[in-house]
């Protein structure tokens, strides 16, 4: 980019930086006590509910990792875009109307650790002492992945260092979250998801029209090889897909039952019976933005058939080459809104835990609301030096980053949750049994390879997590008849005609 060029992408940017802040201060205005902070007081409306939902489960990834992913492996990466559509419309009907109303009868529960506490009403610690652990370890991953991605970004944009870049990409992040939690990030999702989508639309029908067609840019990467258009063939290697290498791509779809931020905005939509809407939109939303992303991966090779050294800046490369300066300014900030629209609902979700399931639940059980919000906003500066530190290698990698704690989360509480909102015979400690054995496996398994350890850890760490929650709930005590009459309590709650109230 010519100086013009730089200065037109930076006013770009900084327009949107205002934008950003101006939202956080209208939601901090509005964010009173703890509740609101943690989940915006549960009056979040369908639409906004739908698209901070999707923009927070994808991320920068979406439009760094996932293209990378598709330039270097052709259309076989199609299985992992598969396994996460499948994954979204499972998550929104399993669990998203569920848990809006079985975390308002659990004592109003504000997270995941203070939900499963109150659903079993064990309020000694342990339960939800563990729970906050694997939260906080595995969102410092997910957190840096965001950062690397804003790093790569502003680096490759304006050649910025990338340490440099990855300190200013985080300051952006944490200027709003830190004031308006839960609004701040929901309102600020929306608007970055709206721009996510139509980056996404943009660049591939820009790529066609620039090669001609769609028969003239299909013909256009066979050219550059063949493979990158089979479905059961890497292009990378040459290889034919294993069923190991299918599995474990299909398997991404089971991280979404664990994503605390995800399972954030099913927790704070505003009544239960608007989830059919939000699913419908926030849906359509994940599949067309994962269409798209695999689009601009393969027809990438059109532009650069001689490859990349870093495949997973493909994105901003083809924004580069197509677009004028005005133009690609608005879409490269559709990245860094990618990477903030989770990397603020992780930075939530973690001051959230620190603040209610540790602070609040472990040392100062009668802390005022006021005292609670100074905790976590001091939590997101906490968790937000880390995971720089975390993300500080320039050769780190989104989609490894990512990978390692989606599984993390899809184990530790994919089973566990949607075993406490379906079976009543489940008990404290299989629940117990599901995080710590889920979480360890993908830890253990990660660090091993070949053979079958070459299957992606969320597989085996979801199976054995729920093995162990149904053989140690069976092979324990039933729970009291307080817990049993606390689950009818929801069954009955969710089927009623009128709205659950909130606050």
């Amino acid at each position: 980019m010519t100086n013009n060029d730089n200065a037109v992408v930076v006013a770009t940017f900084v327009l949107y930086f205002v934008v950003m802040l101006i939202i956080g201060y209208a939601a901090w205005k509005r964010s009173s006590d703890f509740s609101d902070y943690a989940l915006g007081g549960r009056s979040l409306g369908p639409f906004a509910t739908a698209i901070s939902a999707g923009a927070s489960e994808m991320s920068g990834w979406l439009m760094v990792a996932m293209p990378g992913a598709a330039y270097l492996s052709g259309l076989s990466a199609f299985w992992i875009a598969a396994g996460l559509l499948a994954g979204s419309l499972l998550n929104w009907l399993l669990v998203a109307q569920r848990l809006r109303v079985y975390s308002f009868v659990a004592n109003d529960a504000l997270t995941i650790p203070e939900f499963l506490a109150e659903r079993f009403q064990r309020h000694t610690g342990g339960l939800r002492l563990v729970a906050s652990i694997f939260i906080i370890v595995f969102y410092l991953f997910y957190t840096s992945s965001g950062l690397v991605a804003g790093g790569k970004l502003l680096n490759t944009v304006f050649g910025m260092n990338y340490e440099l870049a990855v300190v200013v990409g985080l300051l952006a992040i944490v200027s709003y979250t830190f004031f308006g939690g839960y609004l701040a990030v929901s309102w600020t999702d929306v608007l970055q998801g709206i721009m996510m989508l139509l980056a996404l639309v943009a660049v591939p029908v820009a790529a066609v029209m620039e090669l001609g067609g769609v028969t003239a840019s299909l013909e256009s990467v066979r050219e550059t090889s063949p493979m990158l258009l089979r479905w059961f063939t890497d292009a990378a290697s040459g290889e034919t897909l294993g069923w190991i290498v299918v599995a474990s791509s299909l398997a991404w779809g089971l991280g979404y039952f664990g994503q605390p931020h995800s399972l954030a905005r099913f927790a704070g939509i505003d009544d239960h019976r608007h989830i059919p809407r939000a699913r419908l939109l926030s849906v359509s939303w994940t599949g067309i933005g994962l269409a798209c992303a695999l689009a601009i991966g393969v027809l990438g090779h059109g532009f650069f058939p001689a490859g990349l050294d870093d495949q997973e800046r493909i994105f901003m490369f083809m924004v580069d080459i197509l677009f004028n300066p005005v133009v690609a300014g608005v879409l490269l900030t559709a990245i860094l809104a990618a990477v903030m629209s989770t990397a603020d609902s992780q930075l939530l979700i973690c001051s959230s835990t620190i603040a209610d399931d540790l602070y609040k639940a472990m040392f100062r059980q009668h802390a005022s609301q006021r005292e609670l919000l100074r905790v976590g906003r001091l939590a997101v500066l906490g968790v937000s030096v880390i995971a720089l530190l975390l993300a500080l290698a320039p050769d780190s990698n989104v989609l490894g980053l990512v990978s390692y704690a989606w599984a993390g989360f899809g184990a530790s509480f994919g089973p566990t949750l949607l075993l406490a909102l379906y079976w009543k015979r489940m008990n404290q400690w299989g629940a117990l049994a599901g995080i710590i054995v889920g979480g360890v496996t993908v830890i253990v398994w990660s660090a091993l390879h070949g053979g079958l350890f070459d299957l992606y850890e969320i597989l085996p760490g979801f199976l054995f997590s729920l093995i162990a929650i149904v053989v140690v709930s069976l092979a324990t005590a039933a729970p009291h008849d307080a817990v049993t009459r606390q689950f009818e309590t929801m069954e009955a709650e969710l089927v009623r005609p009128e709205p659950v109230a909130f606050r």
